[in-house]
């Protein structure tokens, strides 16, 4: 089937491209309102924009309101934030993550995630994340902000923690990792089959 996206109503091309760009990586950013309110949410429009310098992208998309969401809000006030990688026993928590709750509800205490301090942010961090990227905000810019429009996120990488027992051989061990990848709807990629190619 082809399909027109000028035909498709928002919500059709959201669940097009949402369920055929897939797996994806989920950003479970973590911030602090000007108020001192940690925040943590997860992001599976998420990548790598460059290694050099080290930038990482995420996209908000616009909710039917038309509000930012606090992860948003509280860059633009304090200019910082931690990705925290999701793994396999993160999970369940991140998800409970994306509820919509009132502002000055932190969803570190809502959803019983433990917390430590970052190494060079003011924002706390997953403790129990494998991989943390301690991120300031580079550039913000807004494709549309009209329901399940795009506003694009680039943070400038200052610090990346990895756990002692997944660093070997001077790189991140991806088969013990266990990062969970977003699919369409409520499905999620866990513990993937892995296949090494080598490049030609």
């Amino acid at each position: 089937m082809d399909f027109k996206t000028a035909e498709l109503t928002p919500q059709q091309n959201y669940r097009l491209l949402n369920g055929g760009v897939t797996p994806r990586p989920i950003a479970w950013i973590s911030t602090r309102s000007a108020e001192g309110i940690d925040n943590l949410a997860p992001y599976s429009f998420f990548t790598v924009a460059s290694c050099n310098p080290p930038v990482l992208l995420y996209t908000q998309v616009t909710q039917r309101n038309g509000n930012d969401k606090d992860t948003l809000v509280n860059l633009k006030q304090t200019g910082e934030c931690v990705v925290n990688i999701v793994n396999s026993d993160l999970m369940v928590k991140a998800n409970m993550t994306s509820a919509a709750l009132e502002g000055a509800i932190s969803e570190f205490e809502h959803a019983e995630v433990q917390q430590c301090k970052s190494a060079l942010v003011s924002v706390s961090s997953v403790k129990e994340s494998p991989v943390r990227y301690e991120c300031t905000l580079r550039e913000i810019r807004t494709i549309s902000d009209l329901p399940t429009g795009g506003t694009i996120v680039l943070l400038d990488v200052k610090s990346i923690y990895v756990r002692d027992d997944l660093f070997l051989d001077d790189a991140i061990n991806q088969h013990q990792i266990d990062s969970v990848g977003k699919l369409g709807g409520d499905a999620f990629a866990v513990k993937p089959a892995i296949k090494e190619l080598k490049r030609p």
